[in-house]
Order: C-alpha cells, then sequence, then structure tokens
C-alpha cells in the first residue's frame, strides 16, 4: 500500500511533537515557590525561616544577615521534601535583614537568591511585655551598668558550601548533555522524512 508524501510527512512531525513534548517537563528548573517571610514583608519578630520550592532539594545552605553583615541563623538548615526551614536567633531587634539561600534541585542545577524583609516594632513589643519600674534609691546608687557583649557573628561553612558548589557544578555538566540525544532522534526522521519524500517523488510517473 503506497503512502502519499504528505501523509509520511505528517506522520513524522507528529513523532517530533511527541518526543518535544515528553521531554519539555525534564528540561524544566525547579523554581522557589514561596517564602516566610515573604520578599519585603515586615514582621515583628521572626522564629525560623520557610523556604518552599516547586520541587524537592537538597544541600540547603539558609543564611540570615542584618546591618553590618551580621549573620542571626541558628543551626544548620532542615530540608523536608520540597520545604526548607531554618532556625533564627532572636528576638531580632528593629531593622532591615536579607535572607541569602542556595539549594541544589531535583535536576542537578542550583538555586540561590536573596529575600530582603524588615522587623518593625520588636522593641515596642519587648517593652509593653516587661514594664520598666522605677529603681529606689539605695538600687540606683549602688547599680552598675550592665555590659553586654555582642556575639560574633556565625563563621559561614564555607566547606559545605564549596562542596555543594562542586557536587552542582558537577551534576550541571552531566545534564548539559542530556538534549544531544533528542537533537540525533529528531534529526534522523527528519532524515528518514525526507528521503521518503525524495523517493515518493521519483516512483511518480
Amino acid at each position: 500500500m503506497n503512502r502519499s508524501p504528505l501523509a509520511a510527512l505528517t506522520a513524522i512531525l507528529a513523532a517530533a511533537l511527541f518526543v518535544f513534548g515528553t521531554a519539555a517537563p525534564a528540561l524544566a528548573h525547579d523554581r522557589l515557590k514561596s517564602s516566610n517571610p515573604a520578599k519585603g514583608a515586615e514582621v515583628e519578630s521572626l522564629d525560623e525561616v520557610r523556604l518552599e520550592f516547586s520541587s524537592k532539594v537538597r544541600m540547603p545552605f539558609v543564611s540570615v544577615r542584618g546591618d553590618g553583615d551580621a549573620e542571626h541563623q541558628s543551626g544548620e538548615p532542615e530540608v523536608d521534601g520540597a520545604v526548607v526551614t531554618q532556625a533564627v536567633k532572636g528576638p531580632l531587634p528593629d531593622g532591615t535583614y536579607t535572607i541569602a539561600y542556595r539549594v541544589v534541585s531535583s535536576d542537578g542545577h542550583p538555586i540561590e537568591g536573596e529575600i530582603p524583609f524588615r522587623v518593625k516594632g520588636a522593641e515596642k513589643a519587648a517593652e509593653e511585655a516587661s514594664p520598666g519600674a522605677e529603681p529606689s534609691d539605695g538600687a540606683s546608687e549602688t547599680a552598675a551598668p550592665a555590659v553586654t557583649a555582642a556575639s560574633p557573628p556565625a563563621e559561614q561553612p564555607s566547606a559545605s558550601i564549596e562542596a555543594g558548589n562542586a557536587a552542582a557544578e558537577q551534576d550541571a555538566q552531566q545534564d548539559v548533555t542530556f538534549p544531544v540525544w533528542l537533537i540525533v532522534v529528531i534529526g534522523a526522521l527528519v532524515g528518514i522524512g525526507i528521503g521518503f519524500l525524495i523517493s515518493a517523488r521519483k516512483k511518480q510517473p
């Protein structure tokens, strides 16, 4: 049974579209869906940072920086599928802060970014929680001013970050070769279609 050149070309194009359609989801990269606090949000207090991504992630790194690049995260971030949480040393005083994050997505590509937010009303809330009382004369004469030392900024785990960068780059290099087979398959289909068309035209009287 002879097939027309138009029917053969239609079948080849349909096969190519099918291959592209199934490969498109694999080529899409993961992304950050939401965060708490959100970008540009204003909060009175903060106990932890919550980041939700579009798919599972691994090797998370999260820092909460304030004025003067002082860091306020506590411990290591925890990952549960697509959600990353990071505890915060509090209470945070009023000011502007930035959440810096970096993870490795399910397709091996790094996802990183920054989320600015603001703390406002923390000092007022602290004053209302503990109303001040006037000290007695004896206490005012003998009490010495308290001296507090600010804790030094936590050192960034550079070793874990470098290891994460190396793993992410290695996975990214492996993923770069993925579309090559797709190009070969489509080229082969198109070549077969062209050859079929030429052969069909030669057979026509």
